[in-house]
């Protein structure tokens, strides 16, 4: 986002990309349009290569993935298939079909999950169960490690994410499985 700030000034916020001034609001609205603005900047898709804050630490992008395990070291594939059976931190089986025959229930409001580690790589797979929301900003499914820019978050639950960096990296690596 290089080239994007907001300024109060006399309680009127700007907003300018570059030297060009893209919105003013007046004194009456100056707080609120520029706590608004600010608030919605996280939501902005990242550009290929930019390092980005809006989940714990911060991550790298690389085109629509990223390419660097989230705990520093791969995840073990076991661990998250139990991750995505137990109806607790993910429930992804509430939404997802798996092609395995000894996951009865599953959901099928969202893409089967069979074939998903041959379709997408590693990366791809840790941005979307880590913050699938920059993927697509109107998909049901949590953003799993993001914690910033979300609305109607219980206090007890806020700067918090659902799955901690290990865990996103075990279910990547079940994902993974999937071919």
């Amino acid at each position: 986002m290089t080239g994007v700030f907001f300024r109060l000034k006399n309680l009127t916020a700007e907003l300018r990309i570059g030297d060009r001034c893209r919105a003013r609001r007046g004194p009456a609205l100056g707080m609120l349009g520029a706590l608004c603005a600010l608030l919605a900047v996280p939501l902005f898709p990242a550009v290929a290569g930019e390092q980005r804050a809006g989940v714990v630490g911060s991550i790298r992008l690389v085109g629509d993935g990223i390419p660097d395990p989230l705990s520093g070291i791969r995840g073990n594939a076991e661990r998250g298939r139990a991750l995505l059976v137990e109806r607790a931190a993910a429930n992804c089986l509430l939404c997802h079909a798996v092609p395995d025959p000894s996951m009865r229930v599953a959901g099928n409001v969202a893409p089967s999950l069979e074939g998903i580690g041959r379709r997408l790589s590693a990366a791809q797979l840790r941005l979307r169960v880590a913050d699938i929301q920059r993927v697509n900003p109107n998909i049901a499914m949590p953003s799993y490690y993001r914690v910033e820019g979300l609305d109607r978050v219980a206090t007890e639950y806020r700067s918090k994410p659902i799955l901690d960096a290990s865990q996103v990296e075990d279910i990547v690596a079940y994902l993974e499985t999937l071919k």
